[in-house]
């Protein structure tokens, strides 16, 4: 029997609005009030400057390990604010800008990497997950909260956030192929940075984008500018508005780069070049919104001072709380604790009435570089 040719035609769109050489389509401008603009850019300012102290704060051994976002900050505030409080936000673990916007405290986000299990709690009304560690695990969870929505009949979108890396997980593609089956109100944003931790996306995906992955589970994806707030909003908006009106998910891949370390156990220089990053420094997501809200006289004089004291009062806060109780890493395994942990929750207590918890404000010594990193003059700043 002949074979019959089945040749699926399909076209994936990119969308730029302000490119990085400040040059503005005016037809595709979308209408964001002044008020908000200015709301926007102070976001990106403060995530921005909050990671540049994190990554101090974990070089003196201040918090845990930290994934910065130096570089995307466009694409999470650019796609958040598209969402009412009311809608679902479902980060990985590199959504800090995203947090700040949704209303997660500074002090909380310290403890969350200082690895205190206060951080990891969003407030009661709060429609968050918290951070996920584990790549793309959220998304499954995510897909069913919108599958929980829209069989309740509330008026919900969700949005999840994930990297490049995690398109090569089967989680991925479990979550994106139920969203299409069951038409749920959901949002998938990729944050194409080009590196999944070493591996770049050519040894990632064979595909020409990571948008058109959404076609083969029945829906439609859309690639835009990472770095342009203007079209990252834009595209968000439509996708959110899709979804809120019964017209299934959307996958929005925003191409930005990831100018600093994976996390803070990483060392970039071994496997890019300086070159690569001084090429997308040039594409830098502030200096392109500063500059359009210079041209429309919105920058606020200060911002930047204002920022920094927000964000030192923060860490004055979070360095005044009391030290945590290690014995809380028993309360939330099982609902009646078993007698082996029991056990050892007894044996550890023990072992902490010889060494009390150290104090807040005691002298703490410098961590030994991790393997891959080097040991700079910046260790002990």
């Amino acid at each position: 029997m002949p074979r019959t040719p089945i040749e699926p035609r399909f076209k994936i769109e990119y969308l730029s609005i302000l490119d990085s050489e400040g040059n503005l389509d005016t037809a595709l401008e979308p209408a964001i009030p002044p008020d908000d603009l200015k709301r926007l850019y102070r976001a990106m300012v403060l995530g921005r400057r909050l990671d540049e102290r994190m990554v101090r704060l974990q070089r003196q051994g201040r918090i845990g390990t930290f994934a910065p976002i130096k570089g995307q900050e466009a694409a999470q505030i650019g796609s958040v604010f598209a969402l009412r409080p009311t809608d679902w936000m479902v980060p990985s673990f590199r959504e800090t800008a995203a947090m700040l916007w949704r209303g997660w405290p500074i002090e909380k986000l310290l403890c969350l990497f200082a690895g205190r299990l206060e951080g990891g709690q969003p407030a009661p009304d709060q429609h968050d997950l918290p951070i996920t560690i584990p790549v793309a695990t959220q998304l499954p969870h995510a897909v069913g909260l919108a599958y929980a929505a829209q069989y309740r009949g509330d008026d919900v979108v969700v949005m999840a956030y994930c990297g490049d890396g995690a398109t090569s997980e089967g989680d991925f593609h479990e979550a994106l192929n139920f969203a299409g089956v069951w038409h749920v109100p959901v949002v998938f944003v990729v944050q194409n940075n080009q590196w999944a931790i070493s591996i770049p996306l050519k040894k990632q995906t064979h595909s020409a984008t990571l948008a058109q992955k959404a076609l083969g589970y029945g829906f439609p994806g859309i690639q835009v500018d990472g770095n342009d707030l203007l079209a990252v909003y834009a595209a968000s908006c439509e996708a959110v508005a899709r979804a809120r009106h019964g017209e299934g998910p959307t996958l929005i891949e925003c191409v930005t780069y990831r100018l600093g370390v994976h996390t803070t156990a990483d060392d970039p220089t071994r496997y890019r070049s300086d070159e690569e990053v001084k090429a997308w420094e040039r594409k830098d997501p502030l200096p392109r919104a500063r500059a359009y809200l210079e041209k429309k006289n919105l920058l606020d004089d200060g911002l930047e001072a204002q920022v920094d004291a927000e964000i030192a009062r923060a860490v004055e806060r979070f360095e005044t709380m009391a030290e945590a109780d290690p014995l809380t890493i028993f309360d939330h395994v099982f609902a009646e604790r078993p007698a082996h942990l029991e056990a050892q929750r007894a044996e550890l207590r023990e072992r902490l009435g010889a060494d009390p918890p150290r104090r807040v404000d005691e002298e703490r010594p410098l961590p030994t570089p991790m393997r891959g990193q080097r040991k700079t003059s910046r260790w002990a700043n």
